[in-house]
């Protein structure tokens, strides 16, 4: 048995050693006949206790998206690119889920470092996004995995220890869920622990049930586990669900097989006759069929598709909250989808009404990939697609120009086709992944050719916000004040340059009055993810490493604040100062 006085450093001890001479029975017998009065680690009684007292972070799932963890509070946030909002109790996280709740789309970004508590109570500090999304990713999302939510043990309760020979070495009060988890997690596989019976469960609605044995234990736990979800969702309730809006695929395991790359953010539209679409637009979309039904183990979800086995599964829902729902089958199966109240219907797109999109506004290229190698230069850049089947590409002073059309590629694929001698990263046959009112993304499987726009009309001039920005950017010249990537201090680089933000959408780079670099800059609003401010320098050195889509953090007469996650996961900082 481990040292005793391991355990005293999450739970208090108010008991003496003693040996008695006579012991309790040797190992639990759950549903046996006799009351028996030992627990083993290995027991599902004791696994049982351990779901019941781990840490509950699923009432941050706005924030964090994951059950796994939650954001230990303090910690800020910013949602569509405004002023930070610091959380500091339940309270204001209600108050976020209403304000999310209020929007179409939402985009919620957290300020790192900060700290999170994991499911055993210990804490770790979080440095970037990619880092807590890998964790969530890590997270074990399982049946056997699930938290036991709606009953709780009522404290204090004292264990009993035994050594190897059964005869009783101490007595433990715990007073808390993370004692009880603790306590138990250091257990060896063949120790035993006593209850001191009677001890209380209080449900979540408030009732008290008063346990006399082990054996009651384990029953009470098992059926609290099975009532939490069928209390948490039901068919009406996952019916309701399915219906309200687009579903956006986020996360396909079939069979341990991680096919997540081939349906990401794909749409699925489910309908009151009992069919379901997904795809559309990429390609002739996929029809199935849809039922519920609610089992004594929980609610189920059927999908069957004839050309589609990946999805066609009678599948248990075993996390549902507003925005999100998972769905799961045995081991190594698992489909989450996420509501998307903000994109069409899935259906055919008719090409006509994809050419007028493409004709009634500019687009400006949020990303172009080729062969996983993403094309930085082009970031910004602004494509006008005209009627008579001209487009031109555009970064405000330099003009290529090609031939487009819409049609059907090699896989039957609606597509954008571009054909642009001088620049081949975007002449190609672009199928169409995605449509909103502000975005078109276009994606190629299996070659990681990828390309997103957005859409911009008038200039954005009817945006306060924009205008205010641009204003104050062409009030000029700046100094780059602080550059860092992650903590790595980088100003020093920039020192001496001066930066006037132009019209045209260029802005120049001198030092000491001397000319040395031209660049794109533009101010838009991304829908998604709120005000941006693109910087493109198409040279080498230092001037490069500001090339992103940057996001507004803050502005004043005097001082712009950028930020950005890199795709490596480091946060960028990016603030200029009025020279």
């Amino acid at each position: 048995m481990k040292n005793l006085m391991k355990k005293i450093g999450y739970v208090a001890l108010i008991g003496i050693v003693s040996i008695l001479s006579s012991c309790q029975d040797e190992f639990e017998e759950v549903n046996g006949n006799d009351e028996q009065q030992t627990i083993q680690a290995n027991s599902t009684t004791a696994s049982l206790i351990e779901k019941t007292t781990a840490f509950d972070g699923s009432y941050d799932d706005v924030v964090d998206e994951s059950s796994c963890f939650a954001l230990k509070f303090p910690y800020t946030i910013s949602i569509n690119g405004t002023a930070a909002i610091t959380i500091t109790s339940m309270e204001d996280l209600q108050g976020i889920k209403v304000t999310l709740a209020g929007l179409d789309n939402g985009a919620l970004e957290i300020s790192f470092p900060v700290t999170i508590t994991l499911s055993d109570h210990s804490e770790i500090v979080v440095e970037n996004r990619e880092q807590l999304l890998e964790l969530a990713r890590d997270c074990v999302e399982s049946a056997t995995d699930n938290k036991i939510r709606c009953i709780d043990f009522v404290y204090p309760i004292t264990l009993f220890t035994f050594n190897v020979d059964n005869q009783m070495t101490g007595e433990v009060m715990v007073e808390s869920d993370m004692q009880m988890r603790r306590f138990f997690s250091e257990l060896e596989d063949n120790e035993l622990v006593s209850i001191s019976f009677p001890i209380t469960l209080k449900k979540s609605d408030g009732t008290e049930i008063i346990v006399e044995n082990n054996t009651d234990l384990h029953s009470i736990l098992s059926t609290a586990g099975n009532e939490c979800d069928r209390n948490t969702l039901n068919k009406e309730i996952l019916d309701a669900f399915l219906l309200a809006c687009q579903l956006e695929v986020r996360e396909v395991l079939r069979d341990n097989v991680d096919s997540t790359d081939q349906y990401f953010e794909s749409i699925m539209t489910f309908s009151q006759d009992g069919t379901v679409v997904i795809g559309g637009g990429t390609s002739a979309p996929l029809t199935g069929t849809w039922t519920t039904q609610n089992t004594d183990s929980g609610v189920q979800l059927t999908l069957d598709f004839n050309a589609l086995v990946d999805f066609s599964m009678t599948w248990d829902v075993y996390e549902w909250e507003p925005g999100v729902i998972k769905l799961y089958r045995d081991a190594g199966n698992r489909i989450i989808l996420k509501k998307r109240c903000d994109v069409d219907p899935v259906e055919e797109i008719d090409p006509d009404t994809l050419r007028a999109i493409l004709n009634e506004c500019n687009w400006v290229i949020k990303k172009v990939k080729n062969q996983e190698e993403e094309v930085r230069r082009l970031l910004g850049y602004e494509f006008q697609f005209m009627a008579d089947g001209t487009v031109t590409l555009s970064n405000g002073t330099n003009l290529s120009e090609g031939t487009w059309e819409i049609g059907l590629n090699n896989q039957l694929q609606l597509s954008v086709m571009i054909s642009m001698s001088n620049e081949p990263e975007v002449s190609f046959e672009w199928p169409l992944r995605e449509l909103t009112d502000t975005r078109l993304k276009f994606e190629v499987f299996g070659t990681d050719h990828e390309m997103t726009l957005l859409r911009v009309c008038n200039d954005n001039a009817d945006d306060g916000d924009v205008v205010e920005i641009r204003d104050i950017a062409m009030d000029g010249p700046w100094n780059i004040a602080l550059y860092k990537e992650a903590e790595v201090d980088l100003t020093t680089s920039f020192a001496g340059m001066e930066f006037n933000f132009s019209t045209m959408n260029q802005i120049e780079v001198s030092v000491n009055q001397d000319f040395i670099a031209t660049g794109l800059w533009r101010v838009l609003r991304d829908t998604e993810e709120g005000l941006k401010c693109y910087l493109n320098f198409d040279t080498d050195g230092d001037l490069l490493e500001l090339t992103d889509d940057w996001k507004v953090v803050s502005i004043t007469s005097t001082r712009i604040e950028l930020k950005d996650d890199s795709e490596e996961g480091n946060l960028k900082t990016l603030v200029f100062e009025k020279s």
